[in-house]
């Protein structure tokens, strides 16, 4: 068969192969991250700094216990 006529092949996550238990939460966890470090930085710069620096710190917390999950993967 010629490369023409292959379909094309994506490469594929690690997790993905491995089942990783903890994907879906993971992932979840790293948007509700990413939400809160926007949000953080929002409140940072436009009111106050220390309510900013708080939801940073909220929002540090669940990529934390991300990335405890990653290493008992």
């Amino acid at each position: 068969m010629t490369d023409e006529t292959r379909p094309f092949q994506h490469h594929s996550h690690p997790d993905d192969q491995n089942g990783d238990r903890f994907l879906k939460i993971r992932n979840i966890l790293n948007a509700v991250f990413m939400i809160g470090a926007i949000i953080g930085i929002i409140l940072y710069l436009t009111s106050s700094h220390d309510v900013g620096v708080i939801v940073i710190l909220v929002s540090m917390a669940f990529k934390a216990v991300e990335c405890v999950l990653r290493f008992l993967h």
